[in-house]
């Protein structure tokens, strides 16, 4: 599994702390999952038996936080405007500019090394840890277990278990200080554990690839990581723009790939009045929050970032937190309200049709993003309704009316 897989349940989720490994009473049907079920899939992977019963010491217990947190629905009135009010604010600016000073040489040799944009690196660390700040203090290895034992996340948890035990088997962390967040997300940049198998790199030449206390690491190996999924230096992540008037709407969504250039013939322009550039560069039309919220043009680095974490809305907060980092300005157009006349359960019932019918809303969690408003357009362009993008009871009951 790598960080997209991870993050389409996980969606930025908090990360937490605990104060031991759990209550003094064992429980026992835990205790007998550890040993029929992990322990031979363990062994399967090589893991010996003296580092499974190291890494297990005085975990007795799934970790209820982790129960608590993985079984939470993503709060369904969540909007991108109200994610970034919390993710990119002028403290994180602030000190992403002071890391930015103090990290000159580091993140210029970086930048040369794997050619991605310094700034996207500043901004996946502030997202990420706030800079080094908040690395997640749980065990890797209880909140892996607790996921594997229960819950809907148990592929993942028992995927992430087998990839721990190889890290702890490397000697660089002992399971007394293996933490990270609840989903085990690690270190600077939260790397889960296949990703640091796969992606995690020694940039200080110490024969470690240490991402927990080493930033040189992190940073190195998240833009490794952004590397191998297609980032391009030629390219920003994508630019808020203006549409023309007349601008055709059943063009906006990931179907509609054209070049920068095309883009511009046909109207769109920089909101901040600034040129495009890039021209030969692919892109596409965005509306995170609708048609009548800002639009963006992004480039295919934009799935660059969201490789790392699939939420449109950490994409877009982490590519607005580097540009403002850089010096750049606020978005333009003002986020609208969202007024939307759907229970928690219609909004499931919208995406779960609109799929079926062919239009993927990239899931059906109740969270409107980017993914559901392309697929109302593209259903109404089908339907010859009005391309105004709004999920609504009316549209739901037209869905309902053609589809049975």
């Amino acid at each position: 599994m790598n960080r997209r897989q991870f993050a389409s349940f996980l969606l930025a989720a908090p990360l937490c702390s605990i104060a031991g490994p759990g209550p003094a009473h064992a429980d026992a049907k835990f205790q007998a999952f550890i040993e029929n079920s992990l322990w031979p899939r363990a062994k399967a992977a090589g893991i010996s038996r003296s580092l499974f019963d190291a890494g297990f010491k005085g975990i007795t217990t799934p970790d209820p936080a982790v129960l608590k947190l993985a079984a939470n629905q993503p709060e369904f009135t969540s909007t991108t405007a109200a994610y970034l009010a919390k993710a990119v604010t002028p403290i994180r600016i602030e000190t992403g500019q002071a890391k930015k000073a103090e990290e000159e040489k580091l993140l210029a040799a970086i930048e040369k090394k794997y050619g991605v944009d310094r700034y996207i690196l500043l901004g996946i660390w502030g997202m990420e840890s706030n800079f080094g700040k908040d690395k997640g203090s749980m065990s890797v290895i209880r909140s892996l277990a607790t996921l594997a034992y229960s819950g809907r996340r148990k592929a993942y948890g028992n995927e992430q278990l087998i990839a721990a035990f190889k890290i702890l088997r490397q000697g660089l962390v002992k399971p007394d200080s293996f933490t990270g967040s609840w989903a085990a997300a690690m270190g600077h940049t939260q790397f889960i554990p296949t990703s640091y198998l796969s992606s995690a790199v020694d940039w200080t030449g110490d024969g470690k690839k240490d991402i927990w206390n080493s930033r040189q690491d992190a940073l190195a190996s998240t833009a490794n990581y952004l590397a191998k999924a297609g980032w391009k230096p030629d390219r920003p992540w994508g630019w808020e723009v203006i549409l023309p008037d007349d601008f055709n709407k059943g063009l906006i969504g990931r179907k509609h790939w054209r070049s920068v250039a095309e883009w511009q013939k046909m109207g769109i322009r920089r909101a901040d009045g600034e040129k495009l550039g890039a021209r030969g560069a692919e892109a596409f039309v965005m509306v995170p929050q609708g048609v009548n919220g800002p639009r963006f043009l992004v480039t295919k680095n934009f799935l660059a970032i969201m490789d790392y974490n699939i939420s449109h809305s950490y994409a877009i907060a982490v590519g607005h937190l580097a540009d403002r980092i850089r010096g750049q300005g606020p978005f333009v157009a003002a986020w609208p309200d969202v007024n939307i006349d759907l229970t928690f359960e219609q909004r499931v019932e919208l995406q779960k049709r609109l799929t079926a019918l062919g239009f993927s809303t990239g899931g059906s969690d109740g969270r409107f993003g980017a993914r559901t408003y392309e697929a109302v357009i593209a259903y109404q362009k089908r339907e010859g309704l009005p391309l105004d993008g709004q999920p609504s009871l009316k549209l739901l009951q037209h869905i309902r009316k053609n589809s049975s």
